[in-house]
């Protein structure tokens, strides 16, 4: 593995994936609190909250393929960081906002900071991934991303009623403060640029990734629709409170933040087309089972199966792109995530007319039809890329449009850390791919270093909890059972992250006990 082409597991990746969970905590808390927010503090009606959310994701819309184009120019993590300062000032507006002007001004700085930090971001971890180690370094973005989502829920739900939204749109500034910071620090990345850049290549990696776009956003609409759909059924029909919402939907989330990491074991045997096939299966399967079963319980197993087949498909989705990019993983990059948000915001807008128009059977009906459509199409998609198959090599495109290898931009990171790590140098870039792999000893002392930083979290997450009265742990401990006053879905997640911690502390420990190597990566 080159040194341009590693995965995010070096200083500066470490970097990249503390600075995704942070900015993802208040970015996927916004999305629940805003139309929460403008209702209660603007006194906003139901139209002009729609606006102020449609204007966030039609701004996003139109700078991500200019994100993409930045990404290609400049160094990707800087571009990463502009998007977390715009992130930042979006979370203090919001602090701030006494009227809707103020609002739709945050709202704006939010969807084009959202455009640059996660266009650049993926670019930046397809340009270090290229060569066979895609999906495993986009699965650990996604459950960086994931986790963030879970601590951001986890301090709204703990701080809202007792310090308000401003306090929660303060703190979600500071998170993307130090996302921004986290990105800036180290060299900048010098980029070696092409004396030639051929629009002729560009527009063939546009044609060739048209298919795979279609088939992303028309499913992602789908997706999108009967989530909304969903939420309102189980409000509505099943009268379910917030937090008996969050409970249907707990094992699943946490499924999806744990598996992308090691999901590539299991994706990259079987391959782009298989894996894809299986999740537009699974998600056909989750929407038509939900058509038929009506008990919170039947509805969480049916959600955490898509869950599961989401964590391995998202990966590889992304890791097929940065492959098919020509090059131009930014701009390429920027095509996905606009295709991916234009079927975000459209879904859900034509799956609540079909609800409203034929029911609820229907809706599901067609949110399976398309997902086995997009099994049906993806194939076609995939060939279309002209790929090598995975185990071959996921370097350029050999079909129409691609580029030897002399013809593509590349990279020169300087990057050195303050602890005395330094980056793959070009020497090592001359090593067998199969040297990389850790010694037991090495493996050892990684994963104590991992297990020290999820203790640390764990600590803190237990103590906000005891602060609140929702430690079962504490409750254990002191009394020997949580009073039945006390129970409620902040000790239902202490008690799972006990559990998941418990399990983490075994494997982790198994390997100083037990010491064995970290199987390398084959060779591209």
């Amino acid at each position: 593995m080159s040194a341009g082409t590693r995965a995010p597991t070096d200083p500066a990746g470490r970097r990249v994936l503390s600075a995704a969970l942070f900015a993802s905590a208040p970015a996927e808390v916004l999305d629940f609190l805003l139309p929460l927010w403008a209702g209660s503090t603007l006194s906003a009606g139901a139209s002009v909250v729609g606006a102020l959310i449609a204007f966030e994701a039609a701004l996003s819309l139109l700078v991500r393929p200019l994100a993409g184009e930045l990404a290609d120019r400049f160094d990707q993590r800087r571009v990463a960081a502009a998007g977390a300062g715009l992130y930042a000032l979006s979370f203090a507006g919001y602090a701030l906002a006494d009227s809707l002007v103020v609002a739709f001004v945050a709202a704006g700085l939010g969807g084009a900071g959202g455009a640059l930090f996660w266009v650049a971001l993926r670019a930046w971890t397809g340009q270090r991934a290229q060569d066979g180690d895609g999906t495993s370094a986009y699965g650990k973005l996604l459950s960086a991303e994931g986790q963030g989502a879970f601590v951001g829920y986890l301090v709204a739900f703990s701080l809202l009623e007792r310090g308000g939204y401003p306090l929660l749109f303060w703190l979600g500034s500071a998170a993307c403060a130090v996302a921004a910071g986290s990105l800036l620090r180290g060299p900048r990345q010098e980029r070696v640029r092409a004396a030639t850049e051929r629009r002729e290549r560009r527009g063939a990696a546009e044609r060739r990734l048209l298919p795979l776009m279609v088939v992303s956003a028309v499913t992602a609409a789908a997706e999108a629709g009967l989530w909304m759909l969903l939420l309102l059924r189980l409000q509505a029909d099943l009268g379910l409170s917030p937090n008996g919402i969050a409970l249907v939907f707990t094992p699943g989330f946490v499924v999806f933040v744990l598996l992308p990491t090691h999901a590539h074991r299991l994706t990259d045997r079987l391959g782009r087309t298989p894996t894809m096939v299986a999740s537009f299966a699974a998600s056909a399967l989750f929407a038509a089972g939900l058509a038929v079963v009506s008990t919170p319980p039947a509805i969480a197993v049916l959600w955490t199966v898509a869950a599961a087949c989401f964590a391995a498909q998202i990966p590889v989705e992304q890791a097929t792109v940065a492959a098919a990019s020509g090059g131009r993983i930014g701009r390429a990059m920027g095509l996905y995530e606009s295709a991916r948000l234009a079927g975000v915001v459209v879904g859900p807008l034509v799956m609540g007319l079909l609800y409203e128009e034929a029911g609820w059977v229907a809706a599901c009906a067609a949110a399976a039809a398309t997902s086995v459509l997009g099994a049906l199409v993806v194939p076609y998609a995939v060939r279309s890329l002209g790929l090598a198959r995975q185990g071959e090599g996921s370097g350029p495109p050999t079909g129409d449009g691609g580029a030897d290898r002399e013809d593509i931009d590349t990279d020169v990171d300087t990057d050195t850390d303050t602890d005395g790590d330094t980056d793959m140098s070009q020497r090592e870039a001359a090593r067998p791919a199969a040297e990389t792999g850790l010694g037991p000893k090495a493996h050892a002392r990684k994963e104590r270093r991992d297990w020290y930083l999820h203790t640390v979290a764990f600590a803190l997450g237990q103590s906000v909890l005891w602060a609140l009265d929702s430690s079962w742990l504490i409750w254990q401990i002191t009394d020997g059972s949580v009073p039945d006053d006390q129970r409620g879905p902040l000790v239902w997640v202490g008690r799972i992250w006990l559990t998941i911690w418990v399990i983490d502390t075994i494997w982790s420990w198994s390997y100083t006990v037990w010491p064995r190597e970290k199987k390398p990566k084959s060779p591209a």
